[in-house]
């Protein structure tokens, strides 16, 4: 441990007043240059942890957390499977649905969409479609009614709004005397839901499933159905082993499945940046060896004198291993608070350059989300904050070792 004695002459030597102010300096810069590599990494992981949350609690509100569809893309006993779902206690809800290829022809563009036919109350209990929703109300879908709640991008494009009317044009034909043509129904926009992915707001339509089955003739059946589970981890299990219980037959699928390529890149970038950016604060922290290895030279005749006193090799080692975990203290606080700072403004600062600049940084056609998400987690500020510290402490050693090991006989010589 440490005594005060050390400490008092490490705060000495951080805050130097000789005339020599280059040790001073470098001192410095070692802790901006922590400061600057913690708070960065800080920032980057939290954006990274945002926008990892935000399009899965995107993709839990418009998908649900597993579905269930029959190998012929249809099921017959769709209620026999539901009841069977039921009786899982990790089930919560299920509802059925009716999915489909079609075009969506409005007043200024044409679109290729996917169609949903959905039971609006059991739809509704299994995703949060009731969060996205902008304009009108999913519980207007009404058998025979032929209402749609369509995406706003999909909205824009088509320039329709709640009340205006679209035409979807299914692939399947028609034969009439005049030939083969396309199936299609005029429907009456009822609401405009706003997803904030691209990929939904642009080609999906809801629809109620009575409606869809008379469009894609399915009859009494179902494409499929869908479950909510009491915890959106307990899926991938979860659907397999109601899958099973109906016996099986059918193919299944959980929200991990449909996007897990997505979600493992995200994974994978969030890993190969921390790596990189740790390699940041080593080099930062590193700037400790030469910051101490000059105070060394510089202090070597004041070593000697401590040595010549009495000071054992244990105390100067103690001297300089306080001095760089002061400077390592100094940056990691600094930085802590900086990245943090970062991270909950985080939105608000990539806003204001946006503004500034003009341009849109996560452009909605091209990335899953158009805003700048961010989620802190204090766990990862402590790895980050510990990691500076234990690089900080290591790039004592070296330097510290060379200053017990001065003689202070030949230190002392020349002076």
């Amino acid at each position: 441990m440490l005594r005060p004695v050390e400490l008092a002459i490490a705060l000495r030597y951080v805050r130097s007043r000789s005339r020599n102010r280059f040790v001073s300096f470098i001192s410095l810069v070692s802790v901006a240059g922590i400061a600057l590599a913690v708070a960065v990494l800080i920032a980057v992981l939290s954006a990274m942890n945002g926008f990892e949350h935000e399009v899965r609690e995107r993709i839990l509100g418009v998908l649900g957390h597993g579905t269930i569809t029959g190998l012929e893309g249809r099921i017959p006993d769709w209620a026999e499977l539901q009841r069977v779902a039921a009786a899982d206690p990790d089930v919560v809800a299920s509802a059925p649905f009716v999915r489909g290829e079609a075009m969506a022809v409005g007043e200024a563009a044409v679109r290729g969409v996917e169609v949903r036919g959905i039971e609006p109350g059991a739809e509704l209990a299994t995703a949060a479609l009731d969060r996205i929703l902008r304009d009108g109300d999913f519980r207007a879908l009404a058998p025979g009614g032929y209402g749609v709640v369509i995406g706003s991008a999909l909205a824009e494009e088509l320039e329709v709004g709640r009340g205006d009317s679209i035409v979807l044009l299914v692939p399947e034909g028609i034969a009439t005397p005049a030939g083969v043509v396309p199936r299609m129904r005029r429907f009456r926009v009822e609401g405009i839901f706003y997803a904030g992915m691209y990929e939904y707001d642009r080609g999906l339509v809801f629809m109620h499933m009575a409606d869809a089955a008379r469009l894609f003739r399915m009859g009494g059946d179902a494409t499929g159905i869908r479950l909510a589970f009491r915890d959106p981890a307990l899926a991938p299990a979860g659907v397999v082993d109601v899958g099973r219980a109906y016996g099986g037959g059918v193919y299944v699928s959980d929200w991990t499945r449909e996007h897990a390529n997505f979600f493992r890149s995200i994974q994978l970038t969030k890993s190969i940046m921390f790596v990189i950016l740790l390699m940041v604060v080593a080099v930062a922290a590193f700037n400790i060896v030469s910051t101490l290895v000059m105070v060394v030279r510089e202090k070597r005749s004041e070593i000697a004198i401590l040595r010549t006193l009495g000071a054992a090799p244990a105390s100067v080692v103690g001297v300089f291993v306080a001095q760089g975990t002061l400077i390592g203290v100094a940056g990691t606080a600094i930085g802590v608070a900086l990245g943090v700072a970062i991270a909950l403004n985080l939105a608000t600062l990539v806003g204001g350059v946006e503004s500034a600049l003009g341009m849109k940084f996560l452009a909605p056609d091209i990335y899953f989300i158009s805003d700048f998400p961010t989620q802190l987690r204090w766990s990862d500020v402590a790895t980050i904050a510990g990691i500076a510290l234990g690089l900080a402490l290591v790039s004592t050693l070296y330097p510290a070792w060379r200053g017990a090991a001065t003689a202070p006989a030949d230190a002392l010589r020349h002076d």
